[in-house]
């Protein structure tokens, strides 16, 4: 609608229409994970409204990550055929819809419907997944820092709107929590509407930082050639491709570590210790102040250094911060330490992720094998939300839980070793200049 006349008026300054569709996903990204950290600060008020366990709450919660992450294969394929502004408004009008109806909840399996199937699908079809999409068809240079800005917001929302929640919670019920999800995902369906379009040529652009007359090094495939059996058939090609297992069972440790355990059950953790709901939302922004940081720092290195060896460290440190939590003694010494070491990697690993995905399948594969990678972080996210719950329920510590996902992250570190190192690799180690439309 709007899209042309703002293209034109951006090039004649000089400002590529790529980065108002890279903050257009930002804001979508933003919201969703907002949605989708949400339902973590409720646990303690749905169990005591409704009488329902934590380990019942938390089995809605499991499959709403499942269904987030198995979306994201299918989500390129929804991309490809219908385009970035019909999965985006989609997405989000699943997710405003879910999240409102929740106010008149008063079953679990309506928790079960609104939660794990509207909000899991409407958050799974704007994921990371898009992410990658718009950075590797809008951007080819700089690339590795904008999946690094997108994956940001993704935590960021998820993390910095809790002390908000939680306060809104608190002074007015969990419902008044609701109220900004659902306005923010009409506000930016509208945007999306009005400004995204699908790829660069639609508005008679190049990708940002290619030149004119240059040959694209790996063309994005046409939208005709997929259709639903599309990702059965690119998994079944990758499947014993090494770099792909790597990636997936690293990419399940990370989901395990962070969505599942931290966000879900970090509050009710903090609870049991003797910590409130609004100071333990705070750490919790804490964390995404610092993972606003250190993913975007991530996007930044990944485009100049070896990502194994960034994936080493990410996994590695936040394997040693979770060990240390438990001993943390939930003072705000403690776990602003906890804070900062984990918060730098929440979700750093995604940019290097990417980066080795794309450098092993070629930018026509990447979103479909990142979708495949991305499930298998979202099914790492579903085990952690119910087994750390259960484990709560059985023995009331979340202690072992926070042991096993730290142990399970040094193993991640070390494995992601094993990944060969890039053809390309010193050819990205070169930044790019950046180009001008």
């Amino acid at each position: 609608m709007f899209a042309t006349p703002v293209s034109a008026w951006l090039q004649r300054r000089g400002i590529h229409y790529g980065w108002i569709v890279a903050a257009i996903t930002f804001l979508t990204m933003l919201t969703m994970s907002a949605a989708l950290g949400l339902p973590g600060a409720m646990l303690q008020p749905l169990g005591k409204e409704f009488g329902w366990s934590t380990e019942q709450i938390s089995s809605a919660l499991a499959l709403r990550f499942a269904l987030f992450g198995l979306m994201g294969p299918f989500a390129a394929v929804l991309m490809e055929r219908y385009g970035l502004r019909a999965v985006i408004c989609t997405g989000l009008a699943l997710v405003g819809l879910g999240m409102a109806l929740v106010t008149m909840a008063s079953q679990l399996w309506q928790l079960f419907v609104l939660w794990s199937l509207m909000l899991g699908l409407g958050t799974g079809m704007t994921a990371l997944v898009l992410g990658a999409v718009v950075a590797n068809r809008w951007f080819v240079a700089r690339r590795g820092l904008v999946i690094g800005m997108l994956t940001a917001s993704s935590a960021t929302g998820q993390l910095a709107f809790l002390p908000f929640a939680a306060w809104m919670i608190e002074h007015w019920g969990w419902r008044s929590a609701i109220v900004p999800i659902v306005i923010g995902s009409v506000l930016i369906a509208l945007l999306a509407l009005c400004l995204v379009r699908n790829r660069p040529a639609d508005l008679g652009l190049l990708p940002y930082g290619e030149r004119p007359g240059t040959q694209p090094a790996a063309p994005a495939a046409p939208a005709a050639a997929m259709n639903f059996a599309t990702p059965f058939r690119v998994l079944k090609e990758v499947s014993t491709n090494r770099t792909f297992l790597i990636l997936a069972a690293t990419f399940f440790i990370c989901g395990l570590s962070t969505n599942g355990l931290v966000q879900t059950h970090f509050i009710s953790l903090c609870g049991d210790n003797g910590l409130g709901a609004v100071p333990a939302a705070s750490v919790l922004a804490m964390m995404g102040a610092f993972d606003f940081v250190g993913t975007i720092l991530s996007g930044w290195l990944s485009d100049r250094y070896d990502n194994r060896k960034l994936l080493f460290w990410y996994y590695g440190l936040r394997g040693l911060s979770l060990f240390w939590l438990p001993h943390s003694e939930f003072t705000i010494y403690g776990l602003g330490l906890f804070a900062m070491f984990y918060g730098l990697d929440w979700i750093a690993t995604v940019p290097p992720t990417v980066k080795l995905a794309g450098a092993e399948f070629g930018a026509a594969k990447v979103g479909l094998v990142f979708g495949w990678v991305f499930a298998a972080h979202q099914l790492g996210a579903a085990t952690a939300a119910y087994g750390a719950g259960f484990a709560r329920t059985l023995l009331l510590t979340y202690t072992p839980a926070l042991y096993a996902a730290g142990a399970a992250c040094l193993v991640a570190a070390l494995i992601v070793m094993a990944i060969r190192r890039p053809a390309k690799a010193a050819a990205a180690a070169v930044p790019a200049a950046p180009a001008r439309a």
